[in-house]
């Protein structure tokens, strides 16, 4: 029988741990572990030694449990069998992963599902050998960076899904911005995982995400991209989804040869109807009738007072831009309210905008709707009615502190007496610094 002499490994890149292929060992067999290295003998299923980086004889001084096993010499030379493993406690940094199906989410910015998916790597030391031998080798005779990740990916694929979830969800944030936060959602996931790895003998290092990304062929991508894209055109022209589809219309009308003036006019009467445009639109409007000859005749009703169009005899609407004149009442501008922010009307009443959604501010005098934390009314400079932001206490007086709870509710400029919100800074009327 031949005995092996001499047992060492020469490392291989990316394999962790390696069994010695013979088990005929005697006790002058010589064993050789290298730096970054450590050799494990089993006997019958059980560990009998363990061995650092150096040069060791396997008699019974290195393995007194050899000594039960043996008791009669073998001419000088004691034969054994055994099994040597070695453990491979280099560190590796690339052992990559990955989501191998995309994960359906909801954008909550834009309210889209989208197909998310990432990608990354990661590094791993075997810091208890004996542990990571005993727990996930087992009768392999090799184990390397693939069956690792094999044995590993459902942990990190699940907690990798749970983060990014959390992330949009949780923080509101868009698929499309959340690669601004790798690291911190690396940071996160290397110390929620490594204490799962860490009950297996293995170290976490160097956990990277290095994409968060939905597949660029994908319908809802190419939806959203498309529609930012059109978006970003509309901010630096200068013009809004409503505005556009209305100059469609105007052109569509004035392409149809049949139509003749009457088509510039009933979409100018749409327009005003259907998406409440302000002068600007009437303006254009106006522009494009006279440039198609289709100016209106002074003689026939009255100019319209917000874009100097013309107002037929007994007419309700401009044909120009859509402003509503109601001749029968007296009090039209009780009749209804003004968006402060897009300039929408609403029947007297509203408490929001039905174009913009912004809540009515309305002044207690003359009804116009002024923005938040407005102090005097823009119209007609009567105080608005103030709210405690601390009792929800709610007074049009002139009171500087809530005649409820005592908080401040108004400061005052010291040089022109103007009254101002608690966090202005600087006097609207004369520009002084408000202390």
């Amino acid at each position: 029988m031949a005995f092996i002499d001499l047992v060492k490994w020469n490392s291989i890149p990316g394999v962790y741990v390696w069994k010695f292929p013979s088990q005929e060992l005697s006790t002058l067999t010589q064993l050789i572990v290298s730096e970054s290295q450590e050799a494990i003998l089993l006997k019958e299923g059980k560990m009998i030694g363990t061995f650092g980086p150096g040069r060791h004889t396997l008699d019974t001084n290195n393995i007194p449990i050899l000594s039960k096993f043996f008791k009669i010499p073998f001419g000088g030379q004691s034969p054994f069998t055994a099994e040597v493993w070695f453990i491979n406690k280099a560190i590796t940094l690339d052992v990559k992963w990955g989501t191998p199906d995309p994960i359906q989410l909801m954008d909550p910015k834009y309210q889209i599902m989208l197909p998310v998916r990432g990608f990354g790597q990661f590094g791993v030391q075997i810091e208890n050998g004996a542990k990571f031998l005993i727990k996930i080798v087992g009768t392999l005779s090799q184990y390397d960076g693939n069956t690792l990740m094999s044995h590993f990916k459902g942990i990190v694929i699940t907690k990798v899904k749970e983060s990014i979830a959390r992330k949009l969800v949780l923080e509101g944030m868009s698929i499309l911005e959340i690669n601004a936060h790798l690291s911190e959602i690396s940071d996160f996931l290397q110390h929620d995982i490594e204490g799962d790895l860490a009950e297996f003998g293995l170290k976490l290092m160097q956990f990277k995400i290095l994409s968060i990304n939905a597949p660029e062929d994908d319908p809802s991508v190419k939806q959203l991209k498309a529609a930012l894209a059109k978006k970003a055109e509309m901010n630096i022209v200068g013009y809004s989804y409503q505005q556009e589809r209305s100059f469609n219309t105007m052109e569509s009308a004035a392409s149809n040869p049949g139509g003749g003036g009457t088509g510039i006019m009933g979409a100018g009467i749409g327009m005003g109807m259907g998406f409440g445009m302000g002068g600007a639109m009437g303006n254009a409007a106006m522009g494009m009738a006279q440039q198609m000859q289709f100016a209106p005749s002074q003689s026939q009703g009255t100019p319209c007072p917000k874009c100097g169009g013309q107002i037929p005899v007994n007419g309700k609407f401009c044909a120009a831009c859509g402003f509503a004149v109601v001749q029968d009442s007296p009090n039209t501008e009780q009749q209804s309210c003004i968006c402060d922010k897009c300039g929408t009307k609403a029947p007297k009443g509203a408490k929001f905008c039905p174009n913009c959604g912004d809540v009515y501010n309305l002044c207690a005098k003359c009804g116009t709707d002024n923005p938040d934390g407005q102090i005097n009314c823009r119209e007609c400079g009567s105080q608005m009615p103030v709210k405690c932001s601390n009792c929800g206490t709610v007074t049009a007086e002139k009171c500087r502190f809530c005649p409820s709870c005592g908080k401040e509710l108004v400061k005052t400029c010291s040089k022109c007496g103007e009254l101002a919100a608690p966090n202005v800074k600087f006097c609207a009327q004369c520009g002084t610094a408000i202390q």
